[in-house]
């Protein structure tokens, strides 16, 4: 498959992945599905990991993945190739930059979970907005949920959520990853290491 191709396919799962840590961040402002104050919103849904991380930084090196796809095929052998060998090239700096921002939102997400959500709690006199859970613990005591009383859910929203985030981000890690090997190989051996043979057939 030349290197074109590969990137064109890169790009196209990246940009579905994007778009769901976009909403998986906006469904965030609104915890257990409901409308609060700015104040009662966990911290770290305000450090927009899938909306800037693994959303914006996301679209761009997708799109020039896309784009190289262009550049495929077409004069593989010879001085034309020089333009694609850089644009594989180029690429490289972009999937770095989709690593980038994909990893601020794997640790954002992973330090959300292991955090918790902001929630109501009853401390037996009053009632106020708090981290009830500090350190992960809550994970593997799902009867500790209860102690979060408003709003209703809000930890198994809060969870979920992040999970896909750091989920998504992951892979888009990895997407980001082999077009840094994909893009070094389309450099070093043209755009399409396989056409050269039959560009050398046709003349």
């Amino acid at each position: 498959m030349c290197s074109g191709s590969f990137a064109k396919c890169l790009g196209i799962t990246l940009i579905p992945l994007a778009i769901v840590c976009v909403l998986c961040n906006i469904l965030l402002f609104f915890p257990g599905g409901k409308s609060v104050d700015r104040d009662q919103i966990t911290d770290h849904v305000w450090y927009f990991g899938g909306i800037l991380g693994s959303g914006v930084l996301m679209i761009f090196p997708a799109l020039v993945f896309l784009g190289l796809k262009n550049n495929d095929c077409c004069g593989c052998c010879g001085n034309e190739s020089c333009g694609r060998r850089f644009a594989m090239l180029s690429s490289i700096l972009f999937a770095a930059v989709g690593v980038l921002g994909a990893g601020y939102s794997v640790i954002v997400s992973a330090v959300a979970i292991n955090h918790g959500p902001e929630c109501l709690v009853s401390n037996g006199t009053h009632m106020s907005w708090t981290f009830p859970f500090s350190n992960g613990d809550y994970l593997s005591n799902t009867t500790a949920w209860s102690v979060c009383l408003e709003p209703v859910g809000v930890v198994s929203w809060h969870l979920s959520l992040f999970s896909v985030l750091l989920a998504m981000g992951l892979i888009q890690m990895a997407l980001c990853a082999v077009q840094v090997v994909n893009g070094l190989l389309g450099f070093l051996c043209g755009d399409c290491c396989g056409c050269c043979g039959g560009s050398d057939g046709a003349v």
